[in-house]
């Protein structure tokens, strides 16, 4: 078996062993948690007292059984949200677009900008640009998420002083609007304005950081002094040569923020109310509606995991060093 196939395997099956962890850790972590969800199922609802028995003979199960049950079938569409009274995994669905509309769209400016600053400022070590560009991405990424949000909000949003509000305050999209025509397009695209501007502007430390410091470890390899020496441009140098040799920690970097793509950005969501996952988990963590939190803990465990397996496949596509 050649080394690359052997490498891809392992990759998989460790994947998998993960997976596997991840859907036993999530059967009883959530069983663990205190408070009574039949309790919290009936609360404010005229439920016939035969059915509380029948709910809570469905939980007193033994353990075993209802563990067997899950592993059988963790994606079950019978299971209930307490708080919204539908399956979980159909509300789950109805919320996994607009997040990654959200956090997609956010993550796929923050790696082209900050991969862009982050390899102009290792190429300009020491100048006012490098100086500059690092130190706003540093004050960036320190405020947090929510923080940002709440300041963006009230200056672009409802307006301050002179300046005017300018963006929607919450939600996707102005009711009445059909999401499907050129105006509803429109429309979405306007109120994700301010939360992408927030999520792009905390995540865009990430990848200027990590270029630069990779591309400066580059700066100083033999190979560049000898296409120097042949007579190349700075310029064809950065480009050719050390930048995509410079490029494998970024890439790793963005894989695994694709990861993190579907469990959406819980703060920024709620400060905006975004009707995505991170409003989601947010409204099933006050509940706590047990059932919906334990889907979407999953449903972010798997999207982490098959990240992260297809950053170690990518990687080892380009840099065969991975392979052998």
């Amino acid at each position: 078996m050649r080394p690359g196939t052997r490498y891809a395997l392992r990759s998989v099956a460790s994947g998998l062993g993960t997976l596997l962890f991840v859907v036993i850790f999530n059967f009883f972590l959530f069983r663990m948690l205190p408070g009574d969800p039949i309790g919290l199922y009936t609360r404010g609802r005229n439920v016939p007292p035969e059915q509380i028995e029948a709910l809570r003979a469905e939980l007193d199960r033994p353990l075993v059984e209802q563990f067997l049950g899950y592993l059988a079938n963790p994606f079950s569409s019978t299971i209930n949200s307490a708080r919204f009274n539908q399956p979980v995994w159909t509300l789950i669905g109805e919320r996994v677009g607009a997040t990654l509309l959200l956090v997609g769209t956010a993550i796929v400016l923050a790696s082209i900008v900050g991969t862009w600053l982050g390899i102009r400022s290792a190429w300009q070590r020491g100048q006012r640009f490098d100086n500059v560009s690092t130190g706003l991405t540093l004050t960036l990424y320190s405020m947090p998420e929510f923080w940002l949000g709440m300041i963006l909000l009230i200056v672009f949003g409802v307006g301050v002083g002179f300046l005017p509000g300018m963006f929607p305050i919450g939600g996707i999209i102005t009711p009445g609007v059909d999401p499907s025509s050129l105006a509803g397009i429109l429309d979405i695209a306007w109120h994700m304005v301010l939360p992408v501007t927030t999520l792009t502007a905390v995540y865009l430390a990430e990848y200027a950081l990590v270029m630069r410091a990779s591309l400066l470890d580059e700066m100083g390899q033999d190979y560049l002094v000898v296409a120097r020496a042949k007579g190349l441009m700075d310029k064809v140098v950065r480009r050719r040569h050390a930048v995509p040799n410079a490029m494998l920690p970024t890439i790793t970097l963005i894989f695994m923020n694709l990861g993190f793509v579907i469990s959406g950005a819980i703060t920024v969501e709620t400060v905006f109310s975004w009707p995505g996952l991170g409003l989601l988990s947010y409204d099933a963590l006050r509940g706590p509606d047990i059932a919906l939190l334990q889907a979407i803990f999953l449903l972010f465990s798997i999207g982490v995991i098959l990240a992260n397996v297809a950053a170690d496949l990518v990687y080892a596509v380009l840099d065969p060093r991975v392979r052998a």
